[in-house]
C-alpha cells in the first residue's frame, strides 16, 4: 500500500467509515490487517548475539520447604511477612531459587526496604537479570555480600559492594577507612560521598574531625548535612561549639519560663554548618522558626544544663510561651541524633515518639512501651507508635499488648483487630501455642504467629 493509501485508511478510521465512499468498517479493519502483516514481513532480520550465561553461584540454595513458603507469600499468603523471610535467609547465608527471582526483583522495584536483602539473596543470577531489565537496575546499587575484605572490591565493585567494604573496614580500622576514602574523595559522585560518610558513625572520634570539617565545604548540600550530623554527635567538635554560641543568646531562662528569640538571618557560615536556609516543601511556619529548630537540633545537649542552670528533666518542664513547639522538636532531633538516653527519657514523657524510645536500652523500651499500652486508649496513634518498635516483642510489652487486645475486643473491634494484626507480626512466634484464651474473632494472632514459627523453623 502506498503512503497516500495508508493515509486514506487512517482518515477513514478516524472520521468514520460512513463518510468514506464505499468504505465499511469491516473493509477498514481488513485493509489495516493486510498492511500490518506486509510491513512486518518486509522487515530485514537483525543479527543478534546470544546472551552470555549467568555466572556460577557461590551461596547454597535455600531449602525447598522454605522456598515453597516464600512462593506462597509472594502469591499473597501472609505477604506482609516477606521482609522477615528475607531477613532470615540473609542471616543463614542462602540464596533464593531462580524461579522466584523475577517476582522478588519486581517487589524490590516497588519496595525499597527489601532491596538490601535482594542484593544478597538473588545471587549472581539476580545481577545478571538486573542487567537485562532497567526496572531492576537498582540491584547494582546493593551489596552482594561477597568479597567484602578484598581491596579489589573498592576499586572495581558495585556501589553497594564498595559501601559494604568501607563499612567493614571502618569497623576494623576507622583510620584506614578514612584515609582510603580521602584519597579518591573528589572522584566520587555527590550521592556516593553522602552514603560513604554514613559509615563514619561506626567508631566516630575526634580523629575524624579534620576530614569532616573539610567536608563541610562540599558543594553539595546532602554531603554537608551528613558531615554536620556526624560532627553534632561528636563531643567536643568545633561545629558543636559554634552551634552553642549561636543558640546561647536565643534561649534565656527567667525563673520557670524560657524566653525564645528567633535568629535574624541564616548566613553562609550557618549554611556551611548544615543549616538549611529554605523551608522544606510542605512545612508550615516561617523560615526563622525553621532556622531555630535546626540550630537547637545541632547544639550539643550537654550545653543546656550549664547554660540554663537546670537538670534535663527540669529543662523539659519549663514554660515556653513562644516557639515552644520548635524548641522541643529541636531537642527531640538532637536527642535522636546524639543518642542521648537522658534527654530521650525526659522528652518521651512530653510526647511518646517511637524514635525517642529507640534511643533507650531494649529492656527500658519494653517497659515504657508497656506503660503506654496500659495507660492510653487503643487508637491509631498508639498503634502507629508501636509500629516503630522492632520485633520480637517480649516481656512487659508482649504481656501488655495481649491484655489490651482481649480487653477492647468487644468495645473496639476494629482497633483491637489492628493491634492484634500488628502484634502477630512483632511478638515472639514461640508464643503461638499460648493464646488459646483469645476470642475467635482475634484468630489472626495465633494463626500468624504459627505461620512465623513454622517459617523460622524451616531455616533451622
Amino acid at each position: 500500500m502506498s503512503r497516500a493509501g495508508w493515509e486514506q485508511l487512517v482518515s477513514a478510521a478516524l472520521m468514520g467509515s460512513d463518510r468514506g465512499a464505499g468504505v465499511t468498517a469491516a473493509s477498514v479493519l481488513e485493509q489495516a490487517a493486510v498492511e500490518v502483516v506486509a510491513r512486518r514481513a518486509g522487515q530485514m532480520p537483525v543479527r543478534a548475539e546470544p546472551l552470555a550465561a549467568a555466572p556460577v553461584e557461590s551461596l547454597p540454595l535455600v531449602s525447598s520447604r522454605a522456598a515453597d513458603r516464600l512462593a506462597r507469600m509472594l502469591a499473597g499468603e501472609h505477604s506482609r511477612l516477606i521482609g522477615e523471610w528475607l531477613e532470615l535467609a540473609v542471616e543463614h547465608g542462602v540464596r533464593v531459587p531462580a524461579r522466584l527471582i523475577p517476582q522478588l526483583l519486581d517487589l524490590g522495584a516497588r519496595d525499597r526496604s527489601v532491596r538490601a536483602h535482594l542484593g544478597v539473596l538473588t545471587g549472581a543470577r539476580g545481577r545478571w537479570l538486573a542487567g537485562l531489565n532497567p526496572s531492576w537496575a537498582y540491584l547494582h546499587q546493593e551489596s552482594s555480600g561477597e568479597g567484602l575484605l578484598d581491596h579489589g572490591v573498592w576499586e572495581f565493585g558495585s556501589s553497594g559492594d564498595r559501601r559494604a567494604f568501607l563499612q567493614r573496614l571502618r569497623a576494623a580500622s576507622p583510620g584506614d577507612a578514612r584515609e582510603l576514602l580521602a584519597v579518591g574523595w573528589d572522584k566520587e559522585s555527590p550521592a556516593e560521598r553522602a552514603v560513604f560518610l554514613g559509615t563514619f558513625a561506626d567508631g566516630l572520634s575526634l580523629d575524624d574531625e579534620p576530614f569532616l570539617e573539610a567536608t563541610l565545604d562540599d558543594r553539595r548540600r546532602e554531603v554537608r548535612r551528613a558531615a554536620a550530623d556526624l560532627l553534632t554527635r561528636l563531643r567536643g567538635s568545633r561545629l558543636g561549639q559554634r552551634m552553642a554560641e549561636r543558640a546561647a543568646g536565643l534561649l534565656v531562662r527567667a525563673g520557670n519560663t524560657l524566653t525564645v528569640e528567633l535568629p535574624e538571618l541564616c548566613d553562609s557560615a550557618m549554611e556551611r554548618d548544615g543549616i538549611r536556609s529554605e523551608l522544606p516543601a510542605g512545612r508550615s511556619g516561617g523560615r526563622k522558626s525553621w532556622w531555630l529548630q535546626q540550630l537547637i537540633a545541632h547544639t550539643p545537649l550537654d550545653f543546656w544544663p550549664g547554660h540554663l542552670g537546670l537538670s534535663v528533666s527540669e529543662i523539659t518542664r519549663l514554660t515556653i510561651p513562644d516557639w515552644g513547639r520548635e524548641v522541643v522538636m529541636g531537642w527531640t532531633r538532637a536527642a535522636i541524633l546524639q543518642h542521648d538516653p537522658g534527654w530521650a527519657r525526659a522528652l518521651f514523657d512530653l510526647e511518646p515518639l517511637t524514635d525517642l524510645l529507640a534511643v533507650l536500652p531494649p529492656a527500658e523500651q519494653s517497659h515504657r512501651a508497656a506503660e503506654l499500652v496500659r495507660a492510653k486508649s487503643v487508637n491509631g496513634q498508639l498503634i502507629m507508635m508501636l509500629g516503630g518498635i522492632a520485633r520480637p516483642w517480649s516481656g512487659p510489652l508482649a504481656a501488655a499488648v495481649l491484655e489490651r487486645v482481649v480487653e477492647v475486643a468487644a468495645s473496639q473491634p476494629w482497633n483491637a483487630g489492628e493491634l492484634a494484626k500488628l502484634a502477630a507480626e512483632r511478638l515472639n512466634p514461640a508464643l503461638h501455642d499460648q493464646l488459646g484464651h483469645l476470642p475467635d474473632d482475634l484468630h489472626v494472632l495465633p494463626t500468624t504467629l504459627r505461620f512465623r514459627f513454622d517459617l523460622t523453623k524451616e531455616f533451622s
